[in-house]
């Protein structure tokens, strides 16, 4: 079974008009979701995250100023910017909040056994916010959370975090490089923002990037995943995969440069989901990260689930 977690008020983070982040990526995706294709999914509303919760990945510091700041907003009705390209609005704690919880519900249901496989359609993303930077269009680190719930709650010793986003994780290997029981994997488009990502780049040993040239295309990105990075997956043996889904590496995104198509992240949706079959009972958690192409997130996320489906 493949759950679906998600939460209108996820579409009410606003941050601004123009900007890329927009609550029509979310609109596009839980449109083509409601194909009748997709209507064995188990559709579910995403819980909020506790402070407690978001301080398994954040510093304390940081979460008391990110709160401030959102009292601030919802008081004056005004957006107020965290970075240059990140922003609270008056109702983007509350989203923010819901899709941290998204993926720690998501976590104990896969974990709990009541479904095999779960996709947090959810926003902000959050892979760019590291312990105590929010940036990149992120506020909490949502799959970070979720892998420290993992660890906190069940006990697990071993959570695998991949990312294919465009841009590099550099918040999820930030808070991953201080925890030995996490195995961060990541593609991305190099040189891009936010210039983190090397190869070179190990963690604590449980790191393991692959910049990808502009212009890689199909071939390059499945032989990069095929032969460097999921054999390093198999090799972990993890109880749990999580997955930051980012399908800003579609040709026709407008903030990078590669040349995937739809079919490319179905390939990889249906790879995670053997892998997390034969190693991990199943457990697949994934949740919505970049992707700003309508048209291409309207057909990338409906492909990469289908893969997932029983």
């Amino acid at each position: 079974m493949l759950r679906l977690y998600t939460h209108e008020a996820c579409l009410a983070h606003q941050p601004g008009a123009g900007h890329p982040e927009s609550p029509a990526r979310l609109a596009v995706v839980l449109r083509a979701l409601d194909h009748d294709h997709y209507a064995a999914l188990d559709r579910c509303e995403a819980p909020r995250a506790t402070r407690a919760m978001l301080e398994r990945a954040h510093d304390a510091d940081y979460l008391e100023r990110i709160f401030a700041i959102a009292a601030e907003s919802a008081r004056s009705g005004e957006t107020l910017h965290l970075d240059a390209d990140t922003v609270l609005s008056p109702h983007s704690l509350e989203a923010a909040l819901r899709a941290a919880g998204a993926v720690i519900a998501a976590v104990d249901a896969v974990l709990d056994g009541a479904c095999r496989r779960a996709f947090c359609a959810v926003r902000p993303p959050g892979h760019h916010a590291t312990a105590t930077q929010a940036m990149g269009f992120c506020i909490f680190n949502s799959i970070a959370i979720g892998a420290a719930h993992a660890l906190a709650v069940h006990g697990l010793k071993r959570v695998a975090i991949i990312d294919f986003d465009v841009h590099h994780g550099n918040g999820t290997q930030d808070i991953a490089t201080r925890e030995p029981h996490v195995l961060y994997l990541s593609s991305h488009q190099s040189p891009l923002y936010p210039g983190t990502g090397a190869a070179s780049e190990h963690g604590s040993g449980n790191v393991f990037n692959a910049p990808l040239p502009p212009g890689t295309g199909s071939e390059e990105f499945r032989a990069t995943w095929r032969e460097l990075l999921l054999p390093r997956l198999v090799a972990f043996r993890p109880q749990l995969i999580l997955v930051s889904a980012g399908f800003d590496a579609h040709r026709l995104d407008p903030l990078a440069d590669m040349n995937l198509g739809s079919e490319d992240f179905a390939w990889l949706g249906a790879e995670l989901a053997a892998l997390a079959d034969a190693h991990a009972s199943g457990r697949l958690v994934s949740a919505l990260e970049g992707g700003y192409s309508l048209t291409a997130l309207a057909a990338a996320v409906p492909a990469y689930l289908a893969a997932q489906l029983d």
